[in-house]
């Protein structure tokens, strides 16, 4: 299994960009997805998720500015990001799992603001 993530780059704060990960040999379904950041020196923190019906949950840090959502039939998850921060600059990580079920990672895309 591989999730693969892309997306990332440099933009300036306010600008936008869309984060995609794609599952290889996952039975996608069946997983909640979701995108975790981790910027230099501090703890990987949870940005979104999206579960197998569709339920969506954000951190407050990016609530109303940050979308995910899931395409099963393509077995990618997506990460839309308006209105960026210089403080949302981070490596991205996708993350798969499920009940009884491994949990995957993704080897992240990293996303730097300009202020």
């Amino acid at each position: 299994v591989q999730l693969q993530a892309s997306g990332g780059g440099l933009v300036q704060a306010g600008g936008s960009l869309e984060l995609s990960c794609a599952a290889s040999e996952l039975n996608f379904g069946d997983y909640t997805m979701a995108w975790y950041r981790q910027a230099p020196g501090k703890q990987r923190e949870l940005v979104a998720s999206v579960s197998r019906g569709g339920t969506t949950d954000y951190a407050d840090s990016v609530e109303g500015r940050f979308t995910i959502s899931r395409d099963n039939s393509k077995r990618t998850v997506y990460l839309q990001m308006n209105n960026l921060k210089p403080e949302d600059t981070a490596v991205y990580y996708c993350k798969a799992w499920g009940t009884f079920r491994p949990v995957y990672w993704g080897r992240g895309t990293l996303v730097t603001v300009s202020s």
